[in-house]
């Protein structure tokens, strides 16, 4: 039977590794913001600057870990080490694509999701994994939250149309203000008749003789053809930024089992594997952001803070899961800092004004809650 104390350890474990899951979250969830904010700017040159800072402000702290700690380490530490750097390179690649064509709060989550789906299907399929019936509900409720994020927004409503037979030019009458609006098919009435003569105002009810073409567009200010009260399809550009997402996804999945049996099995310090992955990206990164410099350049200038703030908290946020992945199982620690995409949904609705706060919020929360029916089942 345990003691007291040993329950009190136990319990304080876990209250440890909650309070580092959710400051990472944030962490996450922030330096993600930062990315977003500086995305159109340029990925390469921003994500070379990022690693760069991340490396030379990082630096004294793993050399500590070297000096303090002196782990044992072998050629298949250092590959891992490498390893990490490879998949994050292209994770951060994809994620900053996505974030360039599409919203935070659609690209994020749909990125961790799709991360933590696919992290299941393998245990299924490549491990022989047999999931419960909560397992099994959780990964249909992380499909519906991606679905949910990914319908397009409703289009604004107009007011009914009166839609009229069309009437031979010949017969069309002039426009009176007590009379319907008999125009030509193809002419939607205005201020004044191609001609110059000036009809009178319609009346309130009767705006359009006949639908708009299928090709029309929405309306603008000064009338036009009316918008269509459908649910327009994605557009291309939203399209493209959920598939970067989903691309994203899978790097996710890949370096977080990459890094866990790192840490885990080949006893990596974590501040080393997390840092490991920085210098690399900055070798990888830098003909890239050297070859365009101006532009490079340019992302500093503009967006010094974002990058220095995403260097800071990157780092911090992984280096912080791993620490908890030490002593506390990846099952509980997996969907936990998964709450970081709620923040970051939030952060997206809040500060940069992206819209479907409500829908994304549900969503997100569907994805969350699946993450976490799959780790317990």
């Amino acid at each position: 039977m345990p003691l007291r104390g040993q329950e009190a350890g136990a319990d304080l474990l876990s209250v440890t590794a909650i309070a580092l899951i959710l400051v990472a979250a944030v962490a996450h969830a922030s330096w993600n913001l930062f990315s977003k904010q500086a995305s159109t700017a340029g990925a390469g040159g921003f994500v070379w600057l990022l690693a760069v800072s991340a490396t030379v402000g990082y630096g004294p702290l793993a050399a500590a870990v070297l000096i303090v700690q002196r782990p044992h380490l072998t050629a298949l530490n250092w590959a891992f080490m490498a390893g990490t750097g490879v998949l994050q390179a292209a994770y951060f690649l994809l994620l900053l694509n996505g974030y360039r064509l599409g919203d935070l709060s659609l690209v994020y989550p749909i990125g961790r999701g799709t991360g933590a789906l696919l992290a299941a299907l393998a245990g299924i399929i490549l491990l022989g994994e047999r999931p419960g019936p909560a397992g099994l509900a959780g990964i249909l409720l992380i499909v519906a939250g991606v679905i949910i994020l990914g319908l397009p927004a409703q289009a604004r409503r107009t007011p009914a149309l009166q839609l009229l037979p069309p009437v031979p030019a010949a017969r069309a009458a002039p426009v009176t203000a007590a009379g319907p609006d008999s125009a030509a098919p193809r002419q939607a009435p205005s201020a004044a008749s191609p001609d110059g003569a000036r009809p009178a105002q319609p009346a309130p009810a009767a705006r359009l003789a006949a639908p708009a073409p299928p090709s029309a567009g929405p309306a603008g200010p000064a009338g036009g053809a009316p918008r269509r009260n459908v649910r327009a399809a994605p557009s291309g550009r939203a399209a493209k930024a959920m598939m970067f997402a989903g691309l994203t996804g899978m790097f996710i999945a890949s370096y977080t089992l990459w890094d866990k049996h790192a840490v885990t099995t080949l006893h990596t310090p974590p501040l080393l594997q997390a840092y490991a992955a920085f210098p690399i990206m900055a070798v990888a990164f830098a003909p890239l952001a050297l070859r365009d410099w101006p532009r490079t350049a340019g992302v500093w200038r503009s967006y010094r803070s974002q990058v220095l703030g995403a260097a800071a908290l990157a780092p911090l946020a992984y280096i912080l899961v791993l620490i908890a992945l030490r002593f506390t199982a990846v099952s509980a620690v997996a969907p936990a800092r998964e709450v970081s995409v709620l923040f970051g949904v939030l952060l997206g609705g809040r500060l940069l004004g992206e819209g479907s706060l409500a829908r994304r919020l549900g969503g997100a929360a569907a994805i969350v809650a699946g993450i976490v029916a799959v780790a317990i089942g």
